[in-house]
């Protein structure tokens, strides 16, 4: 078997991190994932990325947060609870400390989400057309 570079395990954790942050995932899997100890896995993660397992899985949460209050209406709970937080205390908490505002604070810095949805072309044109008429309609109604 070839040898491989243990970064590359590392890189697989990250990998893993990134694809499923949405899932109740914690140091432990990510271990798993690297092949190696929680405790070897975690010092090796750190000097490669520079910081730790969970802080870098916490970040990816809190961007993806993030980008569901700029660009939905979802209330802050339903995001907390989709990106894979277990706790809207601890969501606002961290989210504030990165961020420097709460999510409810950092939503309103944007234009509501309704106002950037976009409506495709044909979907205009067929709305806009009239609804319930026909050719022979028109003609009957034009005569009476």
């Amino acid at each position: 078997m070839a040898f491989v570079p243990p970064a590359r395990h590392l890189l697989r954790a990250k990998d893993l991190a990134d694809a499923r942050y949405f899932e109740p995932l914690d140091v432990d899997d990510l271990a798993r994932a690297a092949g190696l100890s929680r405790a070897h896995f975690s010092r090796e993660f750190r000097r490669a990325f520079g910081e730790p397992p969970h802080t870098y899985l916490l970040t990816r949460r809190l961007e993806r947060a993030a980008a569901l209050l700029r660009n939905t209406d979802h209330s802050v709970a339903e995001i907390c609870f989709s990106v894979g937080l277990q706790s809207v205390g601890s969501f606002t908490t961290s989210f504030k400390r990165t961020y420097g505002k709460t999510p409810t604070a950092y939503r309103l810095a944007f234009p509501p989400a309704a106002s950037q949805a976009i409506v495709p072309s044909c979907m205009v044109r067929f709305y806009g057309r009239p609804q319930r008429s026909t050719f022979r309609e028109d003609r009957a109604t034009a005569a009476n």
